[in-house]
């Protein structure tokens, strides 16, 4: 059995599952002040009539390190950077303790200037005096070579709680991404591990001695161990469980729109010839473009429980969420309240919602019936809108998804799949609008619950060999080892997917080598004055995000 808990917006959303059918759900309220309270109420609720013993994954998304990010909650970060000749790394300061140092290393990992050992250890302790705890290190081309990385990072640990060193967290060659995602990784590092801890001793405590895994951007999972020296990749795990319980849910074989309407938010993705379209080169936090994998999708402030209001003699639908629908006890009318007005929606106290509606017209002289159309169609419109500019700039550009590179064309889906406690009520509305045709898979209620269960592990890999000079190196597991004048590029392929498999082996997650994917494979003759000298060879592998199972309609 496996259980997927999906920390909402508005709701925490869990399931069990069992051969690919749902056992046990719940749906209980999310506390932003303490979403491991939120974990805690749905587990337990879902656990009522389930053997902890026979549960074999725990799954889960959370929205923590989003929030943090969001909500200004982060920790202060000492940020180290060397970058050499030929850039300004000042031109991408991030945070308010952003230092350069000396040294520096070539493309090919040669070290051109070494550190200056006085000035690390004065910069060292001037950070420690500062009480800063937490820090990124990065060099431009530490994914050649990490030496001065790991040097800084030894030298910080002396006042350090946690160092980020950017090599770590991915192999792709993109200085100033990998400035801002090592920085990021450190912001939230501690109030992660607190409620990875916290989550830990939770499950234990029901009786769950299954590994723990968090869904990550890409669509994949980590497990629990890996993603607290990586929190930075659990950033929008919740959209990418919208996702997964699309796949996990339905057929798609052709260019689509997926929408999930929660209670705060809609988020949106777009599926490219059946598979979801990738943030390849990596997402935006905050301003910031990072390295961090993700899939491509939009949120904008409509949901079920969007405050209505009045402004300017016009109705607006949200983007903040004072509390629940007034159906289910809460003291302001909302966009459900409009749709059970409407007889759209019919749940809780149908007259309250009514009455809520009659009273916010009251207010500004309108018919409720006026007013209830204007913010149902104020909302459509607002999604309708937001797919038109997320396909627009999903079409102005190369478009990646999970599976290859599509080239040429553009996408026009056809095809929408909407998901989400509203859903039902809107699937009209939709179709209307967008002049598309309109589906809503069933168990569309738990929809993120089942995909975040159902979802299975992923990993990138880099591998990088230079023959001419001996060097492997694979960045994401800090090895550098050596390797002979005769290494050539299916040696390279064979130990990279090899390497991939034993690290996650190493976290208790058992693959074959056909899951892996050779995403790309390169080798280029290197030439001196007599003729070839060496080569320089780089290989790219994944587990590709997907379903662990099927999932059995009944």
């Amino acid at each position: 059995m496996r259980i997927g808990i999906d920390v909402g917006g508005t709701h925490t959303d869990a399931v069990v599952i069992e051969k690919g059918r749902v056992v046990a759900s719940a749906k209980v309220s999310t506390d932003h002040h303490n979403l491991l309270l939120s974990v805690r109420g749905a587990l337990e609720a879902v656990l009522a009539g389930v053997d902890p013993k026979e549960v074999s994954r725990l799954n889960l998304s959370t929205t923590l390190s989003t929030n943090a990010i969001v909500e200004g909650k982060t920790e202060d970060v000492g940020v180290l950077v060397s970058a050499g000749p030929g850039v300004n790394p000042d031109d991408y300061q991030v945070g308010r303790f952003y230092y350069t140092v000396s040294g520096s290393v070539d493309h090919r990992g040669k070290e051109i200037a070494p550190p200056d050992p006085e000035e690390i250890g004065a910069l060292v302790r001037d950070c420690c005096d500062t009480g800063l705890k937490v820090y990124a290190v990065v060099g431009k081309f530490s994914t050649r070579n990490p030496a001065h990385e790991t040097l800084l990072a030894e030298e910080l640990m002396a006042c350090a709680d946690f160092v980020s060193q950017g090599h770590r967290l991915s192999g792709q060659l993109n200085f100033p991404r990998r400035i801002a995602t090592a920085y990021y990784n450190s912001a939230v590092w501690r109030v992660y591990n607190r409620f990875a801890d916290a989550v830990e001793q939770c499950v234990r405590e029901y009786g769950v001695y299954a590994p723990v895994h968090i869904l990550k951007a890409d669509g994949g999972t980590m497990p629990l161990a890996i993603s607290r020296e990586h929190p930075v990749e659990s950033i929008l795990s919740g959209p990418a469980a919208s996702v997964m319980g699309i796949i996990a849910l339905c057929d798609i074989r052709q260019d689509s729109i997926i929408l999930d309407i929660g209670g705060t938010t809609t988020d949106i993705a777009i599926f490219a010839s059946g598979s979801p379209v990738i943030e390849n080169d990596g997402i935006e936090v905050g301003s910031y473009p990072t390295l961090v994998r993700a899939l491509r999708t939009r949120s904008i402030g409509v949901g079920g429980d969007s405050r209505l209001h009045v402004q300017a003699g016009a109705v607006r639908v949200g983007p903040e969420r004072l509390g629940p629908c007034m159906a289910c006890g809460g003291a302001q009318p909302t966009l459900i309240d409009a749709l059970i007005y409407k007889g759209l929606a019919e749940f809780g106290d149908v007259q309250a919602s009514k009455e809520g509606i009659r009273r916010l017209a009251a207010l500004w002289d309108m018919f409720p019936d006026t007013l209830a159309d204007e913010a149902i169609q104020t909302a459509v419109s607002s999604i309708s809108r937001a797919v038109d500019e997320l396909l627009d700039e999903v079409n102005s550009r190369p478009v990646y998804t999970i599976m290859e590179l599509i080239e040429g064309g553009t996408l026009a889906p056809a095809h929408v799949y909407v998901m989400g406690g509203p859903a039902k009520a809107f699937q009209g509305l939709l179709a209307k609008a967008m002049h598309r045709r309109v589906d809503v898979p069933p168990q569309h209620a738990i929809a993120n619950a089942i995909g975040a269960a159902l979802t299975r592990t992923t990993f990138e890999l880099e591998l990088f060999a230079d023959t001419e000079k001996g060097v492997r190196f694979i960045p994401t597991l800090g090895l550098r080892d050596t390797v002979t004048r005769q290494y050539v590029l299916k040696d390279a392929q064979q130990d990279a997917v090899t390497m991939l498999l034993e690290h996650l082996g190493e976290q208790g997650v058992t693959l074959k080598a056909d899951a892996v994917d050779i995403l790309e494979a390169n080798s280029f003759n290197m030439v001196g004055d007599y003729g070839t000298v060496g080569r320089n060879i780089r290989v790219k592998c994944q587990i590709r995000p997907g379903v662990t199972e099927a999932f059995v309609h009944e």
